[in-house]
């Protein structure tokens, strides 16, 4: 049996991890020095079943590519002064808004960058929703209204039903495989009643665009690697919002200078992909676009749904760089 997509992510944030130690401990003055912890464990152990299973290689060849990259974009690693402390995350920070897998630390002078470390994929956060989450306080700060929840509510309470009435009698929880036209009677209004709510959010804020991409990129600027093992490449993006990355280290500056990204103020169009039943894309201003699936999180019914969340644009002026190994 092969590595998981999770094993892959964590085996891949390893390396990404210990490739950046290991350059850095040949390059920076400084002690560079590693947090164990049980995110650093599980990652290793993911690393170590790939090199069992001999699929080791590519993870090292990608992250050796993203970590020359990020050297070239940020003195601090090398010229900072201190000690350099490199910390895996765990999953609990992203569902708080820290996408950040490793994060590198100085805590002499408080700098710090993290790495989004993407194996194969684009994807950013995902999230639920339900008959009780109010996704417009916690994504936007703006608590969704009545009518949104008068409109989910009977919608994700049907779905409580059939498993309660399952677990009242003793029976196993139905699979959602089981449900005849789930999409026509539970993905396409709970998307409609959420494209609705968030027109309605967007009318009366003009910050909901730039919210809703701030929360899915999470709450501090990154590195977002991205390997593609066909091709043998890893892509670098600097998702520079706040303007934290790229830093000087003194007299030390970056022969490249990373923008700081402008956040949309715009909706240009929110709707369904055509000819599917649950993927809705949201097309900004500023070049931010994103897709949204809905989908049943797990195999068996319960009362909430989840989406996978695809960046399928980004700001023209983004700096990215693909990086051959």
């Amino acid at each position: 049996m092969g590595l998981s997509n999770t094993e892959n992510g964590k085996a891949y944030e390893y390396a990404c991890l210990v490739a950046l130690k290991d350059y850095l401990s040949k390059q920076s003055g400084g002690i560079v020095s590693i947090v164990s912890s049980e995110a650093y464990s599980t990652a290793q152990r993911a690393f170590e079943k790939a090199k069992i299973l001999g699929c080791s290689d590519k993870l090292e060849q990608a992250a050796n590519a993203a970590a020359r990259v990020i050297l070239r974009l940020e003195p601090q690693l090398q010229y900072g002064n201190g000690d350099l402390t490199l910390v895996i995350q765990t999953d609990a920070q992203g569902i708080a808004g820290d996408v950040r897998d490793v994060v590198c630390i100085r805590k002499t002078n408080g700098w710090e960058i993290g790495l989004s470390c993407k194996h194969n994929h684009h994807a950013v956060k995902h999230s639920r929703l339900s008959g009780t989450i109010d996704f417009g306080a916690e994504w936007l700060g703006i608590p969704c209204s009545q009518k949104y929840f008068e409109q989910i509510g009977p919608i994700f309470q049907e779905l409580r039903e059939i498993k309660d009435k399952a677990v009242a009698s003793g029976l196993d929880v139905p699979l959602w495989n089981t449900i005849p036209d789930k999409a026509a009677r539970f993905y396409v209004p709970v998307l409609n009643a959420f494209l609705e709510e968030m027109n309605r959010l967007a009318q009366d804020n003009s910050n909901v665009p730039g919210q809703l991409i701030k929360y899915m990129l999470g709450r501090y600027d990154f590195y977002k690697v991205i390997t593609d093992d066909r091709h043998k490449t890893t892509r670098v993006e600097a998702v520079n919002i706040a303007g934290t990355l790229n830093k000087p280290a003194g007299d030390h500056h970056s022969i490249v200078d990373v923008p700081k990204l402008r956040l949309p103020t715009r909706f240009y169009h929110m709707g369904f992909i055509p000819e599917s039943d649950n993927k809705i894309e949201i097309i900004c201003d500023e070049g931010w676009s994103l897709t949204m699936r809905i989908h049943n999180a797990s195999s068996k019914i319960e009362p909430s749904l989840k989406f996978d969340v695809q960046l399928i644009s980004l700001p023209a002026c983004i700096h990215a760089q693909v990086e051959p190994w």
